[in-house]
C-alpha cells in the first residue's frame, strides 16, 4: 500500500526479519525452494517484502511479492541466494 506522500508501507512487519546477506553461509545452506513457501529478499527485507514462490528453475526461484515492499514488487525472478525462508518463530509476528 501507499501513502499519499509516495512513500510505501507495508501491513507485514518487516523489520522482525533478519538481514541476511547473499553470500553469508545462512543464505547458501539449505535451498530447496518448493511452489507455496514464504519467503523475504536476504540482503534488504523492506525492499521486495514477503513473498510466495511461484516456480523454480535451477538455480532461479521466481517469486510473487505482491506489492508488499517498499519496491511494489508483484513477480520477481532472482537467484536463489538472495532468498530466505520466513523463519516459523516469525511467522506469527509478521
Amino acid at each position: 500500500m501507499s501513502t499519499q506522500s509516495g512513500e510505501h508501507t507495508s501491513s507485514y512487519r518487516l523489520e522482525l526479519l533478519p538481514t541476511v546477506p547473499a553470500f553469508h553461509r545462512r543464505a547458501l545452506r539449505d535451498k530447496q525452494f518448493r511452489k507455496g513457501q514464504l519467503v523475504y529478499y536476504g540482503p534488504h527485507p523492506e525492499f521486495y517484502g514477503i513473498g510466495e514462490v511461484k516456480r523454480v528453475n535451477g538455480p532461479n526461484v521466481a517469486v510473487d511479492f505482491r506489492g508488499t515492499g517498499a519496491f511494489d514488487v508483484h513477480e520477481e525472478i532472482m537467484d536463489q541466494r538472495y532468498l530466505i525462508r520466513i523463519p516459523k518463530e516469525k511467522m506469527d509476528k509478521l
